[in-house]
């Protein structure tokens, strides 16, 4: 009746799913940014500075500095010309630490 599945975390957190993830975040927050700059042009709802905030910190951050500067929006802020690449050094940071001192 119930099959119990035991979750195997080695196979989850592969190197390959890893980039894959991290190339999918990058585009996405890449991709963002577009229509976040599109959206203005035209005067249409706009995605909240929080999500794009939030797609950086999940690791999406070289896209979002990407399209920033790409589609030049956003650049006079200066929020996001700080905050992106903040966030985006600690994160760097952080996975040096993890993988040569953890």
């Amino acid at each position: 009746m119930y099959q119990q599945t035991r979750i195997n975390f080695e196979e989850i957190f592969k190197m390959q799913n890893i980039l894959l993830y991290l190339l999918a975040i990058n585009v996405f927050g890449f991709f963002i940014m577009w229509l976040d700059k599109r959206k203005a042009k035209k005067g249409a709802w706009r995605i909240p500075e929080k999500t794009l905030f939030f797609v950086t910190a999940l690791g999406g951050g070289i896209g979002t500095i990407a399209g920033m500067y790409v589609f030049r929006h956003k650049t006079q802020k200066l929020n996001f010309v700080i905050g992106f690449p903040f966030i985006t050094i600690l994160e760097i940071i952080g996975i040096i630490y993890w993988l040569f001192f953890n």
